[in-house]
């Protein structure tokens, strides 16, 4: 039997969006806020009206790439699975890559030591404490042969997150590849260096910005004729993020680093669509789903539409933006840690309805130490569920058409080309990094989402709403001192064994060569691996051409 519906309960159903309207004037609102993560006002409803027209959106595997950059997405290859590591020494990492491995992971992602990222060896006087302890020491390339003992290179993907000193870690990372008989155009893989993020937002940096600048386009025309599974730059969102930006910042910063990557390397004479395919990205995922998904798929189709238009590229595969996502570390919190799982989890979720390329899934006890092998697992089941059991790969970008995703989309796409403007009246992106431009507004959204946060206004569970006295203890990695002595030993017996005049030589012809412009250095570079100088006496001798940099503090 069919009921019927009361009339007056009839006469309150809304069936146009005018009658929505008033029927939501008089419903009550909690009062919000009703914005996302980086402060964009959000309404309580979106309609075809706030739909683009068809063309923006588009197919996936077509131009402009907003719902994929290929046309199987998940339904044909899954993500990479891409778990962050790194810790101690050489054998500690390499025993931890094993073991990834074992679990499922396709692709190793490498984190290196403090002192490693700043261009360091572990003997320096500002490395004491610090080896080993927040990635892997690597001073030399006996340490990057050891990282990879027993790991077929020529199979596995690799991944270094290292900027500055990232023409140092290619080059032992290639020579220890010859060791193992694998010649470099057989290495498949990406580092990191995405110098001018260093300036912007993590601070690790070795020389000014021009001769880094300098050096990260070497190295780009480098791979580009000898190492053609390669990508040279891994154009980082990732740390901007964490740094504190908005998504419409790292967005904006991110690609207009990469199209300035892209704008060197066209006036060094390369051809664009020589390099363009091999450039990758890397985004954070942070806790706001929808606008994290409309990030991705905005700066797909910003990226498609300036290698296009801006840049001539004709191989539709320079038009792609291929990206890796990492689960946002500055969401984890030390209060009740295990709730940054189902963070960890939702941000990840994000990571794949935006169409990312490969992921990494954070561990819950982050904010503590660097994370057990329990948590890792975790991690990475984190990922297999989502890929298995979910249902979310079934279907190729299952919110495209969305009102609301659309609607977001298209006004991170607006605030991305806003600061696109403002950069080029400052006369380009390294200018603005050297006017502190990008720092100061990324020091400006940091203090505004901390303002909230302690106002109570953002709610982050279990540290301003929803504690709880006496947080579980939870078990954390515990690194041993022994191994920084460990990795001390390894540098002097290397020192004592190798020829110290070609060590010698070598620099002096790496002095010469970056003393003209005109030379590009990775040859230099890897003559210096090949008779184990170490990392740190190499970027001490390229600063006694280029010298060091001091950071004009931003307030």
């Amino acid at each position: 039997m069919t009921g019927t519906m009361h009339p007056q309960a009839a006469a309150a159903v809304p069936t146009t969006q005018a009658d929505w309207q008033s029927a939501y004037r008089l419903s009550p609102e909690s009062g919000g806020p009703f914005r996302t993560l980086s402060g964009e006002p959000v309404r309580a409803l979106y309609t075809q009206d706030d739909r683009p027209a068809d063309d923006a959106i588009g197919l996936p595997g077509a131009y402009p790439f907003t719902r994929g950059v290929y046309p199987s997405m998940y339904r044909g290859r899954l993500w990479t699975v891409r778990q962050f590591a790194g810790f101690g020494t050489a054998e500690e990492t390499n025993e931890r890559f094993r073991y990834l491995l074992d679990h499922g992971q396709q692709g190793l992602s490498t984190a290196f030591d403090m002192p490693s990222l700043m261009g360091h060896d572990s003997d320096h006087a500002l490395s004491v404490g610090e080896v080993g302890r927040e990635g892997v020491a690597v001073d030399t390339l006996e340490d990057m042969q050891t990282l990879f003992a027993g790991i077929d290179v020529g199979e596995v993907s690799v991944s270094m997150t290292i900027n500055a000193p990232a023409a140092v870690m290619l080059a032992f990372y290639v020579v220890a590849a010859e060791r193992q008989g694998i010649t470099p155009d057989r290495l498949a893989g990406t580092i990191q260096a995405d110098i001018l993020k260093e300036y912007i937002a993590q601070k690790e940096w070795c020389f000014p910005v021009d001769p880094a600048m300098r050096l990260c386009g070497d190295m780009i025309e480098w791979c580009t004729t000898d190492m053609p599974r390669w990508h040279p730059v891994s154009i980082s969102g990732y740390h901007i993020r964490e740094a504190g930006s908005t998504a419409a910042e790292e967005l904006a910063f991110t690609l207009k680093d990469g199209l300035t990557y892209v704008e060197q390397a066209v006036e060094r004479g390369l051809d664009v669509d020589a390099f363009a395919p091999r450039l990758s990205f890397f985004f954070n995922a942070q806790i706001d789903f929808f606008e994290e998904i409309a990030k991705y798929r905005a700066a797909r189709r910003i990226w498609a539409r300036e290698l296009r238009e801006t840049f001539g590229a004709v191989n539709p595969k320079s038009w792609l933006m291929r990206f890796h996502t990492q689960t946002a570390g500055v969401s984890l919190t030390a209060q009740q840690p295990l709730n940054n799982i189902t963070r960890t989890a939702i941000e990840a979720l994000a990571g794949v309805l935006g169409g990312t390329q490969s992921l990494h899934t954070n561990s819950y006890d982050e904010a503590l130490a660097l994370p057990t092998e329990e948590a890792v697992q975790i991690a990475l089941r984190t990922q297999q569920v989502i890929a298995h059991e979910t249902g979310v790969t079934n279907t190729i970008d299952p919110l495209g058409g969305s009102y609301f995703v659309e609607a977001l989309t298209d006004r991170l796409e607006e605030l991305a080309y806003d600061y696109f403007r403002r950069i080029d009246d400052l006369g380009g992106m390294v200018e603005a990094v050297k006017q502190n431009f990008p720092q100061r507004e990324i020091a400006d959204a940091a203090y505004e989402l901390q303002t909230a946060i302690d106002a109570g206004e953002r709610i982050v569970v279990g540290v301003n709403r929803f504690e709880s006295r006496g947080d579980a203890d939870v078990q954390t990695l515990r690194i041993d001192p022994a191994l920084e002595r460990k990795q001390l030993d390894r540098l002097r017996g290397v020192r004592a064994r190798r020829d110290g005049r070609a060590v010698e030589a070598t620099l002096a012809e790496l002095r010469d060569a970056a003393a003209r412009p005109d030379v590009n250095l990775m040859p230099a570079l890897l003559r210096c691996a090949r008779v184990h100088a170490s990392e740190g006496e190499i970027i001490a001798a390229l600063q006694d051409v280029w010298g060091g940099y001091l950071e004009t503090p931003v307030y």
